[in-house]
């Protein structure tokens, strides 16, 4: 079976999601991160895999699952943090952020099917904002992410090249939108109405998500 990553902060105000400030405040914006951590965290818990791993900055909270394993982040930039989280894991492993709410088990589905790595080497999700909010690695490797610029329009481009560089046969998972400012926070909300994010962006807007 393939093990679950999650790479994550603490959902602190000043600390998380602080493009969404403005509109909203740091605390508003923490809440926001924390219902989409919640959200993500239980499809995780609803998924067949070997092991749930929270790769957390910080500390947890009672946001945080039962069922959940918690080991801290490391040091360095973001490529050197995705690069440790996967150093930590044996046999397949698929990682997922946590700015994705809108993720379901089926749509995990096909990489943690028994046949999921069958002539498959790596899954990727492409983000609208030109990053990956998913990586699976049959064997994770952590060259396979140190170096690679994270944080910029290039990113899901450049760590794909470096997947196909190493002659990697990589699938594709859907490409979804990553909740980074308010915009993204409303058209992600309206594919999720029954989620944490959801009613937790209906709370502080003071509308309805449809």
């Amino acid at each position: 079976m393939t093990t679950l990553l999650v790479l994550a902060k603490e959902p602190l105000p000043g600390r998380v999601k602080t493009r969404l400030t403005p509109p909203f405040t740091p605390a508003e914006a923490a809440a926001l991160a924390e219902a989409a951590l919640r959200d993500t965290l239980a499809v995780v818990c609803a998924a067949p895999a070997a092991r749930r791993v929270l790769v957390l900055d910080g500390t947890p909270g009672p946001w945080l699952p039962a069922g959940i394993e918690v080991v801290p982040q490391c040091g360095g930039g973001l490529d050197e943090r995705l690069a440790a989280a996967f150093a930590g894991c044996t046999g397949p492993t698929l990682l997922v952020g946590m700015d994705t709410p809108q993720i379901t088990p089926t749509l995990l589905a096909p990489v943690l099917d028994p046949a999921a790595w069958q002539g498959t080497d790596a899954w990727f999700g492409p983000a609208e904002d030109g990053g990956f909010w998913a990586l699976g690695l049959a064997v994770p490797d952590p060259a396979l992410l140190r170096g690679v610029p994270m944080s910029t329009p290039a990113t899901g481009a450049a760590q794909y090249a470096r997947l196909t560089g190493a002659g990697l046969r990589v699938r594709d998972l859907p490409r979804l939108r990553d909740v980074d400012t308010a915009a993204d926070a409303t058209r992600v909300a309206a594919l999720c109405p029954g989620t944490h994010f959801a009613s937790t962006l209906s709370r502080l807007s003071g509308t309805t998500v449809r």
